[in-house]
């Protein structure tokens, strides 16, 4: 097992190493401040502290709460950071560019190992600490950094579009829309009918926040487009990210989008999803089990489906997503933080989540077991788009990368610039970025 293991580790630093190579990053290399090195003995026990945006499924509370019931000398304490992912980001870089020692188990977005390793914030993990061998690839490669695994996959997402099927059978409609132009053929119909009154035709993540920077991504992605080229350098003045971003501008103007989506992150479009108020909602996996409460609380309980996300000339491609579980480099107590780590991690404690939450687990076992994905009928079509799902752009200067990013198509979608100026200066700012 252990040499199964370290052959697969080495294939996952060559593919991490393929991917460094086109990130948007002339300074993958760098590391600031007097940080600890990567490969610091993960030595010393007691209590820690886990750092991670807030769980409304309460899945990983119990997670905690059944790792302190039997560990009471080592007890682990939630440390719950704002909601929005950049608000996370930065609480986390800043305590680490203090060196703090108040946070030890960190819940990282994936696209940020990159940055907190190559920056030492974050230890390396021991190679036989998880079975990374029996994990998603894709996921394993979003923990590591140029060849060595910085943090355990926690769950993993990509891109779905949940859809109103039986207002689309209501009109005549029998499949899932594969291109942009077929969902906005599918909303005039179903938007025509009575019962549909007062609703909208579709959302996303469009907050100036990560989730921009999400829906943005695959936009340009889903046209044929990408974000950078095979020599790093920044591509996202190209005929093919316009029509990304006009696909999105000309929706807010038509009304394709509703102009309160302009504030929606995840849960806001989850919201109006479930109340009724949409048609189709781009959004992750896990709102999947909140749609279909059968409580009272989901309007839309048994009369939604899921699919993949539609493209210009075809389904479109997802952006990676997912969390990652690493141990601050600064962290007292690394020890029970990486036992803890393990635990949280493990098949278990993943397959009582998906249950709660409807995070989906690393293991592929799990997207082809049928008593599993009878429950869970999404999961086929998400090991789908995380198959042909591709990264953000992992970079150090990820923090300037993403808010360069959603300046300039904030601005686009709210009409303050043209597509085509947003698209030119931020082509003018990614580039200067790469030039360090």
């Amino acid at each position: 097992m252990m040499q199964r293991r370290r052959d697969r580790r080495v294939l996952v630093g060559l593919a991490v190493a393929a991917t460094a190579a086109i990130a948007l990053t002339a300074c993958a290399g760098t590391s600031t401040g007097s940080t600890p090195a990567a490969d610091d003995a993960l030595e010393g026990r007691g209590p820690i502290q886990y750092v991670s945006s807030p769980d409304a499924s309460g899945a990983a509370q119990e997670t905690i709460d059944a790792w302190n019931a039997d560990h009471p000398d080592e007890q682990v304490t939630w440390v719950e950071l704002p909601l929005d992912a950049d608000q996370q980001r930065q609480q986390m870089v800043q305590n680490a560019q203090v060196e703090g020692d108040s946070y030890s188990v960190l819940n990282l977005d994936v696209v940020w190992t990159s940055e907190f390793a190559a920056n030492r914030w974050i230890t390396a993990l021991p190679e036989d600490s998880i079975p990374f061998d029996e994990e998603i690839p894709a996921t394993v490669e979003a923990a590591s950094y140029r060849g060595t695994v910085y943090a355990a996959p926690y769950y993993t997402d990509g891109a779905l579009l949940y859809s109103r099927s039986d207002l689309l059978t209501a009109a005549g409609i029998d499949a899932a829309p594969q291109t942009w132009a077929e969902m906005q053929d599918a909303c005039d119909a179903v938007l025509a009918l009575p019962e549909a009154a007062d609703m909208s035709c579709y959302a996303g993540q469009f907050d100036k926040n990560e989730g921009l920077t999400v829906n943005f991504s695959e936009a340009v992605n889903s046209a044929g487009g990408s974000m950078s080229d095979a020599d790093g350098n920044p591509t996202v003045d190209t005929p093919e990210a316009l029509a990304a971003l006009n696909f999105l501008v000309d929706g807010f103007e038509s009304g394709m989008i509703p102009r309160e989506a302009i504030t929606y992150q995840e849960e806001q479009g989850r919201q109006a999803f479930q109340e009724g108020n949409l048609v189709f909602l781009r959004n992750w996996p896990y709102i999947y089990k909140s749609l279909s409460a059968t409580d009272g609380s989901s309007n839309v309980a048994g009369k939604f489906d899921i699919s993949a996300i539609p493209g210009e000339d075809g389904l479109g491609v997802s952006t990676l997503g997912g969390r990652n579980i690493a141990i601050s480099s600064f962290a007292e107590n690394k020890a029970t933080a990486l036992d803890f780590i393990e635990f949280f991690t493990s098949r278990e404690q993943q397959e009582a989540r998906l249950a709660l939450s409807s995070r989906a687990p690393v293991f592929s076992e799990f997207f082809e077991d049928a008593a599993i994905t009878e429950q869970y009928p999404y999961l086929p079509t998400l090991l789908a788009s995380l198959d042909n799902a591709q990264p953000r752009p992992k970079v150090v200067q990820y923090g300037a990368t993403t808010a360069a990013i959603q300046d300039e198509i904030y601005a686009a979608l709210n009409g303050d610039k043209t597509a085509e100026a947003a698209l030119a200066d931020l082509q003018e700012k990614l580039t200067a970025i790469t030039a360090g």
